[in-house]
């Protein structure tokens, strides 16, 4: 049974994600919104409901590693796996915008995160907590994002990218949203649940099982979205989804955990953080390399290999 949930899970989460991109895309179209925009805050809020969900419930039952680990191990895969596995598909060209300003707050959510969870090594407190103040910070943050990114959608500058897709009324734009979230919400949370109850069997611990499979599983409807993004040539979406999911991830859930209930950190997911804080530069950088402003395939090819030798290394870490 376990299994038959898992690939239900899958079918739920590829409907969903073609569902939530053609009503998004046709929203962007119909109301004259840029793809970016809606990329940054539809899709990226819907995508992310899984890691949402997964970390009230982490919070409100104090496991931890699992909450701090669901988000870093997300970030990781957003960026490595997730648009290594888009610009594959088709190469990912970024907005000015997106290269100068959303990437590089993506990598300081990074950076906040892995300043504000270590504690003692700052001021010498003993301990490494994620406290309420902490999450009202990242909130903080969020609303700034926000308004920033809404600060866009009146811009008549903002740069739109060619698509293949459909426009069609506004009930059924948005009827498809709908039905594409709860394809992702309903299709994740079944994969989350087999994966986990699969890797339990086998006895890995719960920052492993953050970093890993619950993370892997949250962000595949990321990974969903963005492939079909990439696939129907709209990279504004793809690219968007990502940038906009990793910011959530830091600032909006992070934060609403922090202040359900203070997160203790443990010391050992500092390397974990470093590499999460290095992924956001790194893509930062890569927008240079080869063709200004786009994430060429053999970059993708970079990226998903990177990802890998990461997955080996902390699963030889245990």
């Amino acid at each position: 049974m376990t299994y038959i949930l898992l690939i239900a899970g899958f079918v739920f989460l590829i409907k969903g994600a073609s569902f939530l991109v053609d009503g998004a895309s046709s929203v962007a179209k119909k109301f004259n919104i840029s793809n970016l925009v809606i990329g940054l805050t539809i899709v990226a809020f819907g995508t992310s409901a899984p890691e949402l969900f997964v970390n009230l419930f982490a919070s409100f039952n104090g496991v931890s590693d699992i909450a701090i680990g669901n988000i870093v191990g997300s970030n990781i895969a957003n960026v490595l796996l997730i648009l290594g596995v888009a610009a594959l598909i088709y190469p990912l060209k970024a907005g000015r915008g997106t290269v100068w300003k959303e990437i590089p707050l993506c990598a300081l959510a990074s950076v906040l995160l892995l300043v504000m969870a270590n504690d003692n090594i700052i001021d010498g407190s003993g301990f490494n907590t994620l406290t309420r103040i902490d999450g009202i910070v990242f909130i903080t943050f969020f609303i700034f994002f926000l308004y920033y990114t809404f600060g866009i959608a009146k811009s008549s500058e903002v740069e739109t990218s060619e698509s293949r897709s459909k426009i069609y009324s506004g009930w059924a734009s948005f009827g498809l949203i709908f039905l594409g979230l709860i394809g992702l919400v309903v299709g994740g949370q079944w994969i989350i649940d087999s994966a986990s109850e699969i890797a339990l069997s086998f006895g890995l611990s719960d920052a492993l099982i953050g970093l890993t499979i619950i993370a892997i599983g949250t962000s595949l409807p990321e990974l969903a979205t963005s492939a079909v993004a990439a696939y129907k040539k709209n990279t504004d979406i793809a690219v968007g989804n990502v940038v906009g999911s990793c910011i959530f991830n830091v600032f909006w859930i992070l934060g609403m955990s922090a202040i359900i209930n203070p997160i203790n950190f443990a010391p050992e997911l500092n390397f974990d953080l470093l590499v999460s804080a290095g992924v956001g530069m790194l893509l930062f950088v890569v927008m240079f390399v080869g063709k200004r402003h786009t994430l060429e395939r053999w970059q993708g090819v970079v990226f998903v290999l990177l990802y890998i030798v990461y997955i080996a290394a902390i699963v030889i870490r245990g």
